[in-house]
């Protein structure tokens, strides 16, 4: 076992006492000890009831046989961090999660790992640690949020946002803003659309590091709890066995996930998310690979902010693995890719079927005829740019229009919401990439005030930030090369027209060679925003979205 490094032989006398400090005793060290991760902490409400489901899983670890060892990791909510300098953190905090992780297991020489997770960077952050160290892990999450419910019809935390451009346009009252901030979140769980949260936790699932039902079993049904106590069992099997997180993180299974990524219309931050786990397992995965097979799978899933239902009517119509067996039907997933529970995918999702058919739709009749996300590129993202084109309305899907350019994502609400785009405009918000915000915030709060001020089927918005995966409508995020490195969205001016062709995966702006030559030589970076500190280091090191910014 990798712990009797640190337990076994007369020599390891103090490291020993120092456990049995803890209350552990000998019968405990002959054990293999398993790292419990628990991201529970009391601001966010995905994960503020982690403390329940660890239990469970040190439970489930004891029974089978090993001792149970919980330690910490942050979590940032991507909500409360929107619209405010915050909104730099939450994607460098994913790198924070893995290198701490990897900390505490290495100097701790922990035999394996149950990672309890549930939100936007989490997730990634831990697949990252597993991919990483290479020890036996598991995924838990804390399960979906249920939908919320507001005169007459379900709803969800990214209404609060896009009520904002109702309230200053006088479609809605403070009072009822007030009713809506009540209703839209009812308790505990990520957030129940398929944003970034659930996008990553069904793809934990897809890819094999997490038990079946894992990603849609509400976070407020027992059976959440039954499978926690399971996948404390299960670390136990993989300890023994030595199923690694690499055998399971191969080529095929992260194109298996990509298949049920454009299936499910998930989140754009996926694609980052997705690169910089196949780049900690040493995986070779090109931004090419989702446009590739986005374009032979097509959208089933109809889940907000893409569609009218919620992640609680998924689990209600077969969750993931009914998901996958519709994909089989297009040869699409690799039945014989392992996975946590020492079986195949193909054994995972054996007798899986779809219960709802409006929820899960079959592929002759999908929600849309490709997957729920494009990757584009032109003279304005020469290394692609990204959009969730699953949410965007059929005639937003072509739109060429002039650009307004903002170097700031809060001086772009503030245009939209004080009614200074008008139908037609791109809005181009640059300066918020990896490098550049630094930390890519997501520009929900401009997304979310086009479609307050009903504008989402008139505007288009063009980033070299990211999106929420609560985002919806003709919004071009990942925007590579960035502003800070000089791309070509750097030198775009007011009035210059930018073409948007999603279909044909095509973002340019109206500009020939010469004069793009001409503006880039006249162009000098600005200073950057953060001199001091974790940012200051991040944007240093980060590389660009079309390689899952990625530290090196």
């Amino acid at each position: 076992m990798i712990s009797d490094l640190v337990k076994t032989g007369f020599e390891k006398a103090g490291p020993r006492g120092l456990f049995k400090a803890t209350g552990l005793c000998n019968e405990d060290l002959e054990k293999p000890l398993i790292g419990v991760v628990n991201s529970f902490n009391e601001i966010v409400p995905g994960h503020i009831h982690l403390n329940d489901i660890a239990y469970k899983v040190k439970l489930g670890v004891a029974a089978a046989g090993g001792t149970p060892l919980e330690f910490p990791a942050i979590a940032l909510c991507d909500g409360i961090a929107m619209g405010h300098h915050g909104m730099c953190y939450p994607l460098p905090s994913r790198e924070l999660i893995a290198d701490s992780i990897e900390s505490m297991t290495v100097g701790h020489a922990l035999d394996g790992l149950v990672l309890i997770t549930n939100c936007d960077k989490i997730t990634p952050g831990m697949l990252m640690a597993a991919a990483r160290l290479n020890v036996p892990s598991i995924i838990v999450s804390g399960g979906p949020m249920y939908a919320g419910w507001f005169r007459g019809a379900c709803t969800d935390g990214s209404k609060t946002l896009e009520a904002l451009g109702k309230v200053a346009t006088g479609e809605m009252t403070l009072e009822e803003l007030d009713e809506l901030e009540n209703e839209a979140g009812p308790g505990c769980g990520a957030c129940g659309l398929m944003g970034t949260a659930n996008s990553m936790n069904c793809l934990s699932e897809a890819i094999g590091m997490s038990l079946p039902w894992n990603a849609t079993v509400p976070a407020y049904l027992a059976k959440r709890k039954v499978l926690a106590r399971k996948s404390g069992e299960q670390i136990m099997e993989l300890v023994r066995r030595n199923i690694l997180p690499r055998d399971i993180l191969t080529e095929n299974a992260f194109r298996n996930g990509i298949a049920v990524d454009m299936a499910i219309g998930g989140s754009t931050n996926t694609v980052l998310h997705l690169l910089a786990i196949a780049h900690e397992a040493e995986v070779k995965l090109d931004i090419n690979l989702f446009d590739e097979i986005s374009k032979g799978t097509p959208k089933l899933c109809p889940i907000s902010p893409g569609g009218t239902y919620y992640m609680q009517d998924l689990y209600r119509a077969g969750g993931i693995s009914a998901v996958m067996m519709e994909l089989t039907r297009l040869h699409a997933i690799d039945l014989g890719c392992p996975t946590v529970t020492g079986k195949t995918i193909g054994d995972n999702i054996a007798g899986a079927e779809v219960k709802d058919r409006e929820v899960i739709r079959p592929i002759e009749n999908p929600c849309y005829r490709e997957g729920g996300i494009a990757v584009l590129w032109g003279n304005l993202a020469p290394a692609s740019a990204v959009v969730k084109q699953g949410a965007v309305a059929p005639k937003m899907l072509q739109h060429t229009g002039p650009a307004r350019v903002f170097e700031w994502e809060e001086d772009a609400v503030e245009a939209v919401l004080k009614g200074r785009i008008v139908k037609g405009d791109v809005l181009v918000i640059r300066y918020e990439g990896p490098k550049g915000g630094p930390g890519m915030r997501e520009m929900l709060s401009a997304t979310a005030a086009i479609m307050g001020v009903n504008l989402g089927t008139d505007v288009a918005l063009v980033t070299d930030g990211r999106f929420s995966g609560a985002t919806r409508g003709a919004c071009v995020g990942h925007v590579s090369p960035e502003a800070a490195e000089g791309g070509p969205i750097a030198i775009v001016q007011d009035g210059d027209i930018i073409d948007i062709d999603i279909p044909n995966r095509r973002l340019r702006v109206r500009l020939d060679d010469a004069e793009i030559e001409r503006r880039m030589r006249s162009f000098t970076l600005p200073p950057a925003k953060v001199k001091r500190g974790y940012l200051a280091r991040y944007a240093r090191n980060v590389t660009s979205a079309s390689r899952g910014a990625i530290l090196e």
